[in-house]
């Protein structure tokens, strides 16, 4: 598996540009088959999302290699991330920031990554399960914070859960969906569209 995830980075990642040395070496580290359901390990080094039950995918290694080097971590920072999914993007992140807060709202995602990420090791990641249009409010603020479902919008209370100086990277729309990158300077919000993608839908909690 190994010379299967240095093939994915080689040729998947880096050949499309991802370049951020730690991002890359966070991909190689990270074993994606462990967080892909048993009758897909086959498929979980190529490039493709797959699903994971609950009408929830995981998503494609280079899409989670530039969400993750769009965040451009240097390994102290506190993290938030919405849906948890499989854990495998929080698991990339856990190995370049100081902590990661997830959010799941489908419960049995949520309790499965939790006790994944507990069992290999991710020692630095936390799980709640919720609704991620709540944010995570009493660790606020954040200084970076990932979208991996896509809100019609990015709600406004997650840009106020981002820290002075902070970066937001999300997917944003319904059919038409953009990757975007937002980041708060002096209170100022700049916002850059990074490419056209595809996720799941983010739900809304009840």
């Amino acid at each position: 598996m190994e010379k299967l995830r240095d093939l994915m980075v080689k040729n998947q990642i880096e050949a499309r540009g991802v370049s951020d040395k730690g991002v890359l070496d966070a991909m190689r580290k990270v074993e994606r088959h462990k967080f892909v359901p048993g009758s897909h390990i086959s498929s979980a080094y190529e490039d493709h999302p797959l699903p994971i039950g609950h009408g929830q995918t995981i998503s494609q290694p280079y899409i989670v290699a530039l969400m993750t080097e769009l965040c451009e971590l240097s390994g102290t920072e506190k993290v938030l991330e919405i849906g948890t999914g499989s854990g495998y993007q929080a698991a990339v992140l856990s190995l370049l920031a100081g902590e990661v807060y997830s959010i799941e709202i489908v419960e049995p995602l949520g309790k499965n990554a939790r006790q994944k990420l507990a069992d290999l090791g991710y020692n630095n990641v936390q799980v709640r399960i919720g609704d991620g249009y709540l944010g995570w409010p009493d660790e606020a603020p954040f200084d970076v914070i990932i979208l991996t479902a896509s809100p019609p919008k990015i709600p406004q209370t997650l840009v106020d859960q981002l820290a002075e100086g902070g970066i937001l990277v999300a997917p944003e729309g319904d059919f038409s969906q953009e990757l975007v990158k937002i980041t708060k300077q002096n209170g100022r919000i700049t916002r850059r569209t990074i490419t056209y993608v595809r996720f799941v839908p983010m739900i809304r909690g009840s």
